[in-house]
């Protein structure tokens, strides 16, 4: 399956892989902007822009936007995350122009009308709500503050109700000016379509688009501590974090390694030890989150509030183990096994790799084979292993609970033991 990428006079780069054996195609347009590139004043403004771009344009309404998408069996839907912004679609083949008009409209020419406008904010304001009463979720956001407290990279997506309350027409606008532009932009189709046609199809809606963004992106630095929340709920829900790597970083592909032997699935060291020998949870599991200039690898675990004073020991000594002593050859072999299987599954969806591939040119500035992935990951050594578990470990740890809990241990018993 080939890749082809071409790229317009104003920076605008466009990217395919023709499956001529689908009879769909999954198309999109990517941002390279969200919460992450907002300030204190703005905060949740990517994620209210996502919603308000499908509310209608300068020739559909927000209905007609829905209605010719779903009309010939289409789906589509959009995303903002801390660095990335989404709009995409999946179509038959034979439709895929009418979902790039569509997409491109949504964004490229959004109105946001004002009765809309204040129809959203209230719908915003009850995703936000949902997410509060959702423990497994909002302790999530406690995590990322106490990691990156008041920056952007510790905000929530979603912002504040109060900002949300108040955006208006004009700091959409004013959004849009600074932070989207053709040199930020990735638009992508994969499936059964031809790369000369869809680059047309995207030319012919976006060559005219403005080249160059005025926004800059404030650094963003790792500092940790300690959080907790009262909250009289069935579980108290654990997060341990670490500052990690950039993606742009040699390591990362040792961290991601890391992370499967740790904490990435049923035969991990935490799984095994925390619930197959203890009991103690349902879910554990560890994460490695890498942005454009830093990292948060964690660690979650949800359990009894009777079984915190005991859990953290153990996770404890799971990390100080991986710290101190070479991981075996089987779990070396599982690991490699593991992140390949999943990049080259990844592959059968053709939603998930115009995913793949937009990310990779947005962050990269160029996409990557799935050889060429396996080969960064086989290249990874045990040492490297250790060594990027030694460099996390070390430094000082984010802890948040939230839950019904009485007993815990306390942030500086933590440090010690993990010293």
């Amino acid at each position: 399956m080939d890749t082809s990428i071409s790229t317009l006079t104003n920076g605008l780069r466009i990217i395919t892989q023709e499956r001529p054996n689908l009879e769909t195609v999954s198309l999109g347009v990517w941002v390279k902007t969200g919460s992450a590139c907002e300030n204190s004043g703005n905060n949740g403004i990517s994620h209210f822009l996502e919603h308000m771009s499908f509310k209608g344009t300068n020739t559909r309404t927000a209905l007609q936007i829905t209605e010719e998408i779903e009309n010939v069996g289409g789906q589509s839907n959009a995303y903002t995350s801390r660095e990335c912004t989404a709009y995409y679609a999946k179509m038959m083949k034979e439709d895929a122009e009418l979902a790039a008009d569509v997409l491109i409209d949504s964004v490229k020419n959004s109105t946001f009308p004002q009765e809309e406008l204040v129809k959203e904010r209230d719908v915003v304001i009850q995703e936000i709500k949902q997410t509060i009463d959702t423990p497994d979720d909002i302790v999530f956001d406690y995590f990322q503050e106490t990691a990156f407290p008041d920056q952007a990279l510790g905000r929530s997506i979603l912002g504040p109700q109060k900002l949300v309350r108040n955006f208006s027409r004009e700091d959409l606008f004013s959004y849009i000016n600074s932070n989207y532009a053709a040199e930020n932009m990735a638009v992508c189709a994969v499936g059964n379509i031809k790369h000369d046609d869809f680059v047309n199809m995207v030319a012919a809606r976006m060559s005219d688009y403005k080249s160059k963004v005025s926004f800059t992106q404030d650094e963003q630095i790792y500092h940790g501590g300690f959080c907790s929340h009262k909250k009289d709920i069935e579980q108290t829900h654990i997060l341990l974090g670490f500052p990690s790597c950039s993606y742009k970083d040699k390591r990362h592909c040792a961290m991601v390694l890391l992370s499967a032997v740790l904490g990435g699935g049923m035969s991990s060291r935490l799984f095994q030890e925390i619930r197959e020998k203890r009991g103690l949870v349902y879910s554990v599991y560890s994460f490695n989150s890498m942005f454009s200039g830093n990292g948060l690898f964690g660690i979650y675990a949800g359990t009894e509030a009777k079984d915190v004073p005991q859990l953290m020991p153990v996770v404890i000594d799971e990390i100080k183990k991986i710290c101190n002593e070479r991981i075996t050859e089987k779990e070396f072999i599982r690991a490699k096994t593991q992140i390949k299987a999943g990049l080259k599954m990844g592959l059968e969806s053709s939603s998930s790799t115009a995913e793949v591939l937009a990310r990779q040119l947005l962050m990269y500035g160029r996409t990557y084979s799935v050889s060429e992935l396996v080969e960064k990951y086989e290249a990874v050594t045990f040492e490297d292993i250790r060594n990027a578990a030694q460099s996390i470990f070390s430094a000082t740890p984010t802890y948040t609970l939230l839950g019904a809990f009485d007993k815990y241990m306390e942030y500086d018993e933590l440090q010690k033991a993990l010293a």
